[in-house]
């Protein structure tokens, strides 16, 4: 997530170029596990809405399988 949102990453198109960002809140790991909690084994993060930002409200721990499904 913090990779994504750099400018002149790999991906930077998908996600900074685009201004997808994340709290700043969520710089602190600690922050970040409370609000979204443990990863389930797995899953990795996911935007449900993919042209919002990471936030709380708008991400959740997700398979492949569900993740592939919410593409744009």
């Amino acid at each position: 997530m913090k990779n994504r949102c750099k400018p002149k990453m790999y991906n930077s198109n998908y996600y900074f170029d685009k201004g997808i960002t994340f709290p700043k809140k969520w710089e602190n790991f600690e922050t970040f596990l409370a609000d979204m909690g443990i990863r389930p084994p797995g899953t990795s993060l996911d935007r449900i809405d993919n042209k919002g930002n990471y936030c709380k409200e708008n991400c959740r721990w997700a398979t492949i399988k569900e993740q592939a499904l919410n593409k744009s």
